[in-house]
């Protein structure tokens, strides 16, 4: 079988970049293979990802410090938030021609919320908010230290907290809670129903190699339930499998893979059903990172609709494992991506991470009721009968040495890997992740099929589906062209 492009996973990665390709350029032909039988059962999925929307509102990680002059820098969060508008615009575009039917079984309105909750860092937010409050992408964000305001915006908050403890917090409407494992499947969904496209669930990947004389990737998958193999010959690959990258790529041998390891970090969630509760908050409340906490554990207690249903999640709390995928995935895949490129950086990661080592052996102990006192400087009033706890996703962090870097470092954050001749690619990382994944898929088009951007009715084409895609919001001078593309985008979204 002959494809121009070949995406293997189906999570919110892969989907998009088959949607955006197939839109640019009707007469490609793409297939996707996925080993599991639905889609988006990994990362994506709405139970193993934290559904955010991360547009730089809430999270404290991508403003982690304050400067000896007091300030913050808020540059992060600003370019975060212009990416995941591109997400937002080409969401809005989807629902416009149909791929996307219901909105809202994928993205709702909800106001986002940053916490503090000790003396010593109340000046940190306050800096924070006076910062993004000079951008015009955050113009509407509040800050507050009166408990009845923050009260009013979410009670769970302040509702038996002691008078005594300070607490202060940013209030911005405008949020949003996003089930990319919905959105990944309406894209699966459409892109099986274009001419000269297919998906093959129950597929796994089982070779790769590069093709000799001219470019390209043949590939060998296995039906699962029949056994059967058979070979896709693909000019480009695309390899968005989650933890399944990384193994992935040291099969296809490609040299720009040397050095990289793999760091996976497990997860879970505290979660109620309990309709009261959940009824006294409608937001996302993300507090500071907890000593060596990665960036994925920084603690947040959410409101998340899942399938339609409302839930509160708290967390997530992060483990040890050496496991790469949550579904199928074996405490043999960390030792199974030892090579002799990577073994020194590998060898290191206890030696330069003890205290996120020790941190993710501690947070696999804690008992509930350990859990419970994280969740009281949230919601004070919480109830242990009212909170379960269930397994999150896992996440695969980069290792790799950078110039003038030690090998051995956990790099966190988004990473798309790509060989020299730009015929396979292939995400690493995390957060922030599904959210901005537009703009990474965006620029893995630029890199590596630019030719499919090449036309004038190529461009005219991607500015309907992400009108600012060549223009820069950040600048002061694009206040009312932001203000109105986005507030096309939110009504077509139904978010308003």
């Amino acid at each position: 079988m002959k494809t121009d492009v070949l995406l293997i996973g189906s999570g919110i990665m892969s989907s998009t970049l088959g949607v955006m390709l197939k839109e640019l350029q009707p007469e490609i032909s793409i297939h996707l293979v996925e080993v599991n039988e639905k889609p988006a059962q990994e990362a994506s999925n709405g139970w193993n990802n934290a559904g955010t929307g991360h547009a730089g509102i809430c999270e404290l990680s991508y403003t982690p410090h304050q400067e000896a002059d007091g300030s913050v820098d808020v540059s992060k969060a600003i370019s975060v938030f212009e990416d995941f508008e591109h997400s937002l615009q080409f969401w809005a575009h989807a629902t416009r021609r149909g791929i996307i039917r219901n909105p809202r079984d994928c993205l709702n309105p909800l106001p986002h919320i940053s916490l503090v909750h000790t003396e010593e860092q109340l000046p940190y937010l306050k800096a924070r908010f006076e910062g993004l409050k000079k951008h015009h992408f955050f113009e509407p964000m509040k800050h507050s230290t009166d408990r009845e305001e923050i009260k009013s915006w979410a009670p769970l908050l302040v509702e038996g907290r002691d008078e005594k403890q300070p607490i202060a917090a940013t209030f911005m409407e405008g949020g949003t809670d996003v089930n990319f494992g919905e959105i990944s499947r309406y894209f699966c969904e459409w892109l099986d129903q274009q001419k000269d496209c297919a998906t093959h669930f129950g597929h796994r990947v089982v070779d790769l190699y590069q093709k000799t004389m001219e470019k390209g990737w043949i590939v060998t998958v296995r039906d699962e339930e029949s056994g059967k193999k058979r070979k896709i010959h693909a000019d480009f690959v695309f390899i968005g499998a989650g933890g399944g990258s990384l193994p992935l790529l040291q099969k296809a041998g490609i040299p720009e893979v040397k050095g990289y390891g793999g760091f996976p970090i497990g997860g879970q969630w505290m979660i109620t059903k309990n309709p009261e509760v959940v009824a006294k908050h409608t937001a996302k409340v993300y507090g500071q990172a907890l000593g060596a906490a990665p960036t994925m554990a920084v603690p947040h207690l959410d409101t998340r609709v899942i399938d339609g249903d409302r839930y509160l999640l708290f967390g997530p709390f992060a483990a040890w494992t050496g496991k790469f995928l949550h579904n199928g995935g074996s405490h043999f895949d960390l030792p199974r991506s030892v090579r002799l490129g990577n073994l020194l950086s590998l060898m290191r990661v206890g030696f330069h991470n003890l205290d996120l080592v020790k941190y993710l052996v501690e947070q696999g102990l804690q008992s509930k009721e350990a859990r419970m006192r994280e969740l009281h400087n949230f919601y004070p009033d919480a109830k242990a009968g009212d909170w379960e706890v269930i397994d999150a996703g896992i996440r695969v962090q980069a290792i790799k040495q950078e110039p003038d870097e030690e090998p051995g470092i956990v790099h966190y954050g988004t990473e798309v890997l790509t060989s020299k001749d730009k015929s396979i690619s292939a995400l690493l990382g995390a957060s922030p992740g599904a959210s901005v994944s537009t703009q990474v898929m965006l620029e893995c088009i630029q890199r590596c099929l630019p030719d499919v951007l090449e036309s004038d009715e190529a461009k005219a084409r991607m500015s309907e589906m992400i009108p600012h895609w060549n223009e820069d919001l950040k600048e002061a001078s694009a206040r009312d062209r932001y203000l109105s593309l986005h507030g096309k985008a939110m009504a077509d979204l139904n978010l308003l």
